[in-house]
């Protein structure tokens, strides 16, 4: 089996400063429904108390559907809005360990 067209969970963790809330929130608003344009599933989507770390865990059913989803022009023309929000972003390819 290609390697491209084995199903993947990803974690994705955002610091986000507190002035840049507002703008990560909105950057989100536009990006997560294309997920299902890509044939992934957003599982879990966690926000801290304070609205400063959000967490989210996104299956794949592929890492071509997750490279596709990085490069999708409609989630790009979105970009500036991440940048803007000053969040630093931690992405990991996960394991099931069920």
């Amino acid at each position: 089996m290609d390697e491209k067209s084995i199903a993947q969970l990803y974690v994705m963790m955002a610091k986000i400063p507190e002035e840049g809330v507002e703008k990560f929130n909105d950057y989100e608003s536009h990006v997560l429904p294309l997920l299902n344009e890509h044939g992934a599933k957003l599982e879990r989507r966690l926000q801290s108390p304070d609205r400063l770390i959000e967490i989210h865990i996104i299956w794949f059913p592929s890492s071509q559907s997750f490279e596709n989803y990085c490069t999708d022009p409609k989630r790009n023309e979105h970009i500036y809005l991440l940048v803007e929000s000053g969040a630093e972003i931690e992405l990991r390819v996960m394991k099931d360990l069920k």
